[in-house]
């Protein structure tokens, strides 16, 4: 299992604690962009564009076995 970074870990914990999020777009070089980006490549959450500039974010069970 790779190690977690801070901010993924505060992602994953977020997204555990409160159910799906939704991300906007306005800013896809931001911190929080790239951390969803590392988390989806990791296959710890799962995004789809449910509006047009916003997508939906959701815990996977990697994820949440990665944060436990």
């Amino acid at each position: 299992m790779a190690l977690l970074l801070p901010q993924q870990r505060l992602l994953l914990e977020l997204i555990n604690a409160s159910g799906d999020i939704a991300a906007p777009e306005t800013s896809k070089d931001s911190l929080l962009w790239r951390t969803l980006q590392e988390c989806e490549k990791s296959a710890w959450i799962v995004m789809n564009q449910v509006a047009p500039g916003f997508h939906r974010v959701k815990i996977t069970e990697k994820g949440r076995a990665a944060i436990k």
